[in-house]
This record gives C-alpha cells, sequence and structure tokens, in this order.
C-alpha cells in the first residue's frame, strides 16, 4: 500500500511538473517577439523638422517619431559655430523597421555610420529605408552633411520602471521640468521617464546606492554646472537618459563602483566634455554616445579637490565622436607631490566615427599622455574601429610636460595593448609615442593585428624594406625614450611586461 501511495506521489509531482512546464512555455510562446515602444511628446524640447522618422514591427502600421533640435560644434579655423542637429529615439525588441525622410531636398547620398554595422539602407526619392535586428546608437547623414544630421538611438525596451509612490523614487513624469540643482540623497532612485524634460543638473556627492535611469532628456540652461557631479561616492548607476548639458556631462571624483550605461550626450560649448574620471575606481562605461565639443572620455588622476590613484575603468560598446579634442584620453592631470598609478585601463569594442582638433598637442583618438608624475600602467585597447576622421593622429602615447597644466613631467606609460585595431582613412596625421628622457620612458607596448586601410602592420609584413623601421609603415613617429616596441599580426596571448595578459574583456 506504501509504494502504491509513494508511485502516486511520484506521478502527480511528474503531472505537476509537466504542467508548470507547460504554463512556461505557452507564456513564452504568447510573449512577443517584435516590440516597439513610442515616447509620448518632450513638450518643453526644440523640435527639428530636417527629417520625418517613421518605424514599424515589421508588416505592421508606421509610427511617428519626434525628432528634436541639439548643438553640435562646428570648428573651422580657430573659430567655433554651433550647429543644429537633430536626434530621435525609442524602444524595440525583435525586429523594427525604419522611415527617414529628408525635408531639405534630394538626396545624392545617404550613409549611416557606425559604417562597422553594416547597415544598407535604401533610398527612394527623398526617403531613406532599413531594418534593424538589435539595438543601435546611429548617425543618418545625407548629401555627406555630418553636422545637420539625425542621430536615432534605437535602445532595447526597459527593463526597470519604478513606482512612482515609492518614497525612495525622485519621479519625473512626461512633461517639463525646471529643477535647477538636485542633491541625490543616498539610496534614491531618480527616474526620469520617456517624455520628460528636466532642466537642471544632479550632484551625486558623499552618497551611495544611487541610480538614475529613464528615456527621458536632461537638459542643462544657462549655467555652466555639471550635468551630473559625482563626487565622493559608491555604488552609483546612470543609464538610459540623454544629456545636452551646459558644461561636462558627467565630472566623477574619488568614486567607486559606478556603472554608467547607454546614456548619450551632445555638447556645443567650450570645454564641455563627455565623461571625465578622477582618483577613481572600479568604473564601467558601456554602450553609450558620445557627441562631445571636447574630450569625450577622459581619465585623470588629481585636479581641483580629488585626489589618489585611478584603477580599473572599462569602456566598452561605445560610440564616440569627437567634434574637438580627444574620443579617448588618459594622464594629463595629477599630483606632483604625492604621484598617481593610473592602472588597470581597458578600451573595448568601440567605434570612434569623428576626431578633429587642429591644436597638434591634443591630437590623438586613442591618447595617453602621462604629465603631472602620473604613471600610466596596464592599459588594454582592444577592437576600436577608427572611421575617416577630420583632422587629428591615431595614436598619441606621450610622456610630457604640458607647461599650460603640468608641474611636472609624467613618470611614464607601460605595458600597453593595442589589438585588432583598424582605421581606413587618409586624413590622419603623424602618430607619436615619445618618452620624455631615460627615467620618464615608454615600455612595452604591443600593437597586434593593428590594420590600416585593410594592410595588417607588423615587424614581419611583407613588402617591408629591411631598413624601415615597422613604425614607418604605420606613419608612427617614434622617439628615442621608447623600450619594448613590438608590432606584430597575431599571436596565441599578448605578452605584456614578460607575463602573459589575461584580463579579462569586460565586467
Amino acid at each position: 500500500m506504501r509504494t502504491q501511495k509513494a508511485i502516486c506521489r511520484v506521478l502527480s509531482g511528474i503531472l505537476l511538473w509537466g504542467l508548470l512546464i507547460s504554463a512556461v512555455s505557452i507564456r513564452a510562446a504568447d510573449a512577443p517577439s517584435d516590440q516597439l515602444i513610442i515616447y509620448p511628446v518632450t513638450e518643453g524640447m526644440p523640435r527639428n523638422a530636417d527629417f520625418t522618422v517613421k518605424v514599424r514591427n515589421p508588416g505592421k502600421q508606421w509610427q511617428d517619431i519626434a525628432t528634436y533640435g541639439v548643438k553640435v560644434a562646428q570648428v573651422s579655423g580657430t573659430q567655433t559655430t554651433p550647429q543644429d542637429t537633430s536626434m530621435a529615439s525609442f524602444d524595440f525588441s525583435g525586429a523594427v523597421d525604419v522611415s527617414i525622410t529628408y525635408n531639405k531636398g534630394n538626396i545624392a547620398s545617404a550613409r549611416i555610420r557606425p559604417m562597422s554595422y553594416g547597415i544598407k539602407a535604401e533610398v527612394k526619392g527623398n526617403t531613406i529605408t532599413f531594418s534593424l535586428s538589435q539595438p543601435r546608437n546611429l548617425s543618418v547623414e545625407v548629401n555627406g552633411d555630418i553636422f545637420h544630421n539625425l542621430q536615432l538611438f534605437a535602445n532595447p525596451v526597459e527593463t526597470t520602471r519604478p513606482d512612482p509612490k515609492d518614497p525612495n523614487v525622485i519621479y519625473y513624469a512626461p512633461g517639463s521640468h525646471q529643477v535647477g540643482t538636485v542633491n541625490v540623497p543616498s539610496g534614491k532612485t531618480v527616474y526620469i521617464a520617456a517624455g520628460a524634460l528636466v532642466q537642471g543638473n544632479f550632484q551625486i556627492n558623499n552618497v551611495e546606492n544611487i541610480h538614475i535611469l529613464g528615456r527621458g532628456i536632461l537638459y542643462g540652461y544657462g549655467t555652466r554646472k555639471k550635468a551630473f557631479l559625482m563626487q565622493s561616492a559608491k555604488n552609483v548607476e546612470l543609464d538610459g537618459i540623454i544629456v545636452v548639458p551646459a558644461a561636462y556631462t558627467v565630472q566623477m571624483g574619488n568614486s567607486q563602483n559606478v556603472a554608467i550605461k547607454n546614456i548619450k550626450s551632445f555638447s556645443a560649448g567650450g570645454n564641455n566634455d563627455g565623461i571625465d574620471v578622477f582618483c577613481s575606481s572600479d568604473v564601467t562605461i558601456d554602450g553609450v554616445f558620445m557627441r562631445n565639443s571636447d574630450d569625450c572620455i577622459a581619465i585623470y588622476g588629481h585636479r581641483w579637490n580629488y585626489y589618489g590613484d585611478v584603477k580599473n575603468v572599462i569602456v566598452k560598446n561605445s560610440t564616440l565622436w569627437a567634434d574637438v579634442a580627444h574620443p579617448i584620453l588618459v594622464g594629463t592631470h595629477g599630483d606632483s607631490q604625492n604621484p598617481d598609478t593610473l592602472d588597470e585601463l581597458q578600451f573595448i569594442n568601440i567605434d570612434i566615427i569623428d576626431h578633429h582638433e587642429a591644436q597638434v598637442d591634443y591630437q590623438g583618438c586613442m591618447s595617453l599622455n602621462a604629465g603631472d608624475s602620473n604613471l600610466i600602467r596596464n592599459v588594454r585597447f582592444e577592437n576600436i574601429r577608427v572611421e575617416d576622421f577630420r583632422e587629428g593622429q591615431l595614436v598619441n602615447l606621450r610622456v610630457m610636460f604640458n607647461r599650460k597644466y603640468n608641474t611636472s613631467p609624467g613618470r611614464g606609460i607601460e605595458n600597453v595593448l593595442f589589438k585588432d585595431i583598424t582605421y581606413n582613412g587618409v586624413h590622419a596625421n603623424l602618430s607619436v609615442i615619445a618618452g620624455y628622457d631615460n627615467t620618464r620612458n615608454i615600455k612595452n607596448v604591443v600593437f597586434e593585428n593593428i590594420k590600416i586601410n585593410g594592410r595588417v602592420i607588423s615587424d614581419n609584413m611583407p613588402g617591408k624594406p629591411t631598413w624601415y623601421k615597422t613604425s614607418d609603415m604605420a606613419r608612427f613617429f617614434v622617439g628615442e625614450h621608447v623600450d619594448g616596441l613590438v608590432f606584430r599580426a597575431a599571436a596565441a596571448g599578448p605578452m605584456l611586461g614578460g607575463q602573459r595578459n589575461t584580463a579579462p574583456l569586460g565586467k
């Protein structure tokens, strides 16, 4: 009898488990594979009528997407003139069709960047159509115009929307909000909903466990305040917001465990950097789109009231567009009295779609500039795709003494890997790799599979005359105080500083 009851219990359990699996399968099957979320119109945000944007799930009806106007910087000679560009955004999953009508005239040519995405557009009359199967941050350019283009942000569907009634949530609903400076307390979530325009800035100072999320727009106006000022903060997340700052987008100092994801930024004023990291550790910058009128990503030691080293910063899966200065800069500022070390920095899977800088001291798509007794070490650039930028250098590695900003030369640069780097273009100036003296030098720099206009540059490359340096084939100037410089086609595992580099590719 006991055996029969036991068998019944087992059979019942199997039946119940089967029903649960069936229910889960039904829910999964019923869940829509294609989702499209259109935002409310953002009242108070300037509109731009250069483009009409429509989107749809395949086979469904077209839906209109609002397009807005933001400023970007056009530099001609020594003069900067702000230009009106367009942006639009939506969320989707699965697949989506996009239709963009150019309202200013005929389309002679059209391109969609980053070029690495390989998006092929069909042009009929003055309308461009294409499809997407994954989230993308794009620049749609008609007739070669990069200043009056459309930045289109096709976002993933939001997975986190806090409850507006939660006392730990600061919630900005669709509409216009003039907030001035908001000091965010510990433990708070700030949510800027799609369709919300928040005019002001957020200070995240001496607090922890902060989340600032949403699909809305943070707009700086009338002040030179940073959009996000983060100081001595821990466990901070910024995610999804479009930022139009009046100064820096993010200024971070003496902070730890920071995640910046999928934010987009436009700036057109002087010294309007993107994301600047000072004396901080364990920072991840992932999936951002930065179009700035100064450095897009800058990592420094000491400046102002920030003190200490930088350690473990990862920038990945991002698109950088520097209308002025550097897409990536490391090391200018530091502490000559108590020298800083900038260690374990990674730049992975990045598209650099423009770089424009006339001042030779501030050129370089990928720049390590050790000043103020900084030591820069253990840096990895991998899978970086550089398009034909307007003016500047591909690489600039210098131990330097810039008298405008530094009180001493840097201590050195060591253990740097450039792997799977591509540049296709004709506008790059001569790149520079140069130490300062015999004790403030550059050592152990490896270029692995660097490809310039389709040609791999390596020490054993075919066609290189024996009397040429490999760096000549890349148009790199290499100074006297550089040791351990290697160009190679490929390797089983990169060797840096005598040890195999097993650093992870990202968090």
